[in-house]
């Protein structure tokens, strides 16, 4: 290669990945990310035809709720609708987030105290449709499968009783640092994880105490998502984002 093309060439790529930076945004990170087992679209199209697993018993009525309704300065950023996620591509066609009543209400009220200590939620996602957990399984490659729930069990997220959050500051509004970033499939995402600066760990930890206070249970493989504690009383779920109205 001539060096001019070289230069041209190192400089296009430049622009590239400025453009990229600021179509994420100062705020928005580059997500994690992986090599799918096969083609996204390829996946979907299984997953729309698939069916949920059969489940036993009695459950409650769903009764989801879109968290900005409850308050607007409850912040979104729904990767899963954009291409900044760990698959490289939208899985959703809208970014909302939903969690039953009980679980959102209690959200709030964690937002509601973290707001007197400098800080709100940001929300990555809440109810996630079933035929999205199938997707993320079977393009997942199975030394990372324990960062994605398997289909045949259904997700906690399927039930609307889970939700990946972080905190943003107030005075900026601009997402925190934490020990890892949203969706790294490492062990840096764990719960426990004693890296990071004392910075991250303790605005972690006071993320894990304001959600554990309202009923919330960490997963000790994410520091970001949480399970409400009523989750085994909701059934899976497949509704899509369009269905549930606006």
């Amino acid at each position: 290669m001539r060096p001019t093309t070289f230069l041209q060439s190192i400089n296009l790529r430049l622009c590239g990945l400025i453009l990229v930076l600021l179509q994420l945004g100062s705020a928005q990170e580059a997500s994690f990310r992986i090599t799918p087992q096969r083609p996204v679209e390829e996946l979907r199209a299984e997953a729309f035809k698939a069916q949920p697993p059969r489940e036993q018993g009695t459950f409650l009525k769903p009764n989801l709720l879109e968290l900005v309704k409850l308050d607007p300065s409850i912040k979104l950023d729904i990767r899963y609708a954009t291409s900044n996620n760990f698959l490289g591509t939208p899985v959703y066609t809208q970014a909302r987030a939903f969690l039953q009543r009980p679980a959102a209400e209690a959200l709030l009220r964690a937002h509601r105290e973290l707001n007197a200590q400098g800080y709100g939620l940001i929300i990555h996602d809440g109810y996630r449709p079933w035929y999205v957990t199938k997707i993320f399984w079977d393009a997942t490659p199975a030394d990372k499968k324990i960062f994605v729930a398997d289909p045949a069990e259904g997700s906690r997220h399927n039930r609307g009783c889970a939700v990946d959050l972080s905190l943003y500051d107030l005075k900026t509004g601009e997402e925190v640092k934490m020990p890892s970033g949203y969706d790294e499939m490492s062990n840096r995402s764990f719960a426990d994880y004693a890296g990071g600066t004392a910075d991250e760990r303790a605005r972690r930890a006071l993320l894990r105490q304001a959600m554990e206070k309202q009923g919330f249970t960490v997963y000790p493989q994410e520091w970001w998502h949480f399970d409400y504690k009523d989750w085994k009383q909701y059934p899976i779920l497949n509704v899509k984002f369009e269905d549930l109205g606006q």
